[in-house]
């Protein structure tokens, strides 16, 4: 580098530090950290080795490993949770004004972390009836293997039950990381907070959007850009039921929008695709668009008599 440019450099370096004191948005210069990032992905897919045994990972499990295994993993979490989740706990105290010591969470972070991981076996059983509803919902899957290894569906709602009990926890920041981490990768966004049955199926997925005060009862099947959402968005009404409520085995198509916190699907109804839907609809209702008043036409045709409607 030339002699000019390092002057430069000691000005820009001064500037970005300038900005750290006036903008925030650090992590942290003094104090304790926010939770890691690579760190809560790291454990959201150790615990997803947990509940797919042998599919998230290469590794062999057999009769005489699958002890050491299991507690290597298990002993492995509860640390690693222990660290991020007493990081959150932190972050909620410091936001709230309260003194903090060195150390002062970690009991309650130990706690928290095992008693999530003591709903793995629960966790295991739900994810399995997704499974199941993915394999009967699509005529496609040859397999449940095929589902658990391919199905971003699946993915998505496998780490929404972690998340949810999280949040269930109040543990603050890392649910929502862990959800957005997933949405990432799929196009799927599911709020940690929504409330979603057993035998959960999203077909395609890409572009499903779920809200947090979303209840979801059992066997309901969504297809890809479906919305749950709210009608208003305003910051008072973060403490309301925002987003609406389906019953079970509701089937909403793709594009459909459902939104209002009072809104409610009655059980078993089909909504169809691309509907806009802000009121309740009564138990088994289709609910659909009028057809498209489209035309059709040969692309080599002259004149108007060649179009047919």
């Amino acid at each position: 580098m030339s002699e000019t440019v390092e002057p430069r450099i000691t000005q820009i370096s001064k500037s970005i530090i300038d900005s750290y004191g006036k903008l925030g948005g650090i992590n942290h210069l003094s104090g304790p950290n926010l939770p890691s990032r690579g760190g809560v992905v790291a454990i959201l897919e150790t615990i997803e080795t947990l509940i797919f045994p042998g599919f998230q990972s290469e590794e062999k499990l057999d009769d005489d490993l699958i002890s050491y295994t299991i507690g290597a993993k298990t002993r492995r979490l509860v640390r690693e949770l222990t660290v991020e989740i007493a990081r959150s706990l932190e972050f909620a105290a410091r936001n709230e004004g309260r003194e903090l010591f060195p150390g002062c969470c970690r009991k309650d972070a130990e706690t928290y972390a095992l008693e999530l991981l003591a709903l793995i076996p629960h966790l295991r059983q739900r994810a399995m009836g997704d499974v199941d509803a993915a394999f009967r919902g699509d005529p496609a899957a040859k397999s449940r293997d095929e589902v658990i290894l391919s199905y971003p569906g699946l993915e998505a709602v496998a780490c929404h039950r972690i998340a949810h009990e999280l949040y269930r926890m109040n543990i603050p920041l890392i649910p929502r990381m862990m959800s957005e981490h997933v949405h990432k990768n799929t196009g799927i966004d599911i709020h940690p907070g929504a409330d979603i049955g057993d035998g959960f199926f999203i077909d395609h997925a890409t572009g499903v959007v779920i809200g947090e005060t979303a209840v979801i009862g059992e066997n309901v099947k969504l297809y890809q850009g479906v919305t749950i959402g709210a009608l208003s968005v305003a910051k008072d009404q973060a403490d309301k039921k925002r987003h609406p409520t389906l019953e079970d085995d509701v089937t909403i198509y793709a594009g459909a929008t459902i939104l209002g916190g009072r809104t409610v699907i009655g059980r078993g109804s089909v909504i169809g695709g691309n509907v806009w839907i802000t009121s309740s609809v009564p138990a088994f209702s289709v609910v659909y668009n009028r057809p498209a008043d489209y035309r059709v036409k040969n692309r080599y045709a002259r004149s108007a008599d060649d179009w047919s409607i």
